[in-house]
């Protein structure tokens, strides 16, 4: 994603009249696979996650894998990552004090670790 996207994006909801900001409106800016699942705590706490569930990201810059790490956390936990091919513009956001959520969008019991949980990224 284009960094300049999300900053479109941000000036969209500014200008936005103020009564519209107020409604329950969700700007969805990307949905990704979660990273990582095995090597965290995602296997621990698989039976208590649910779609819909509020998540946190952590922007790791220190990480010496990824210089554009970003975590995502349930309650607390480290389940994963935002996808190394898909973090840079989030990351880009994020140091530039983007308000973004994230939200569990698919849990699906599948063989292969990397499609158990996807997730979107909310402008807030």
């Amino acid at each position: 994603m284009d960094p300049r996207c999300l900053w479109r994006v941000a000036l969209l909801l500014a200008l936005l009249p103020a009564g519209a900001q107020a409604q329950e409106t969700t700007l969805v800016v990307q949905s990704s696979p979660l990273a990582g699942f095995r090597y965290h705590a995602a296997a621990e706490v698989w039976e208590s996650l649910r779609v819909g569930d509020r998540l946190e990201l952590a922007r790791e810059r220190d990480n010496p894998h990824d210089a554009n790490a970003i975590s995502v956390s349930w309650r607390g936990r480290k389940l994963g990552y935002v996808p190394r091919h898909e973090n840079a513009a989030l990351a880009w956001g994020i140091d530039r004090g983007a308000a973004l959520a994230a939200r569990i969008s698919r849990l699906a019991p599948d063989a292969r670790p990397s499609r158990r949980i996807e997730f979107e990224v909310i402008a807030e």
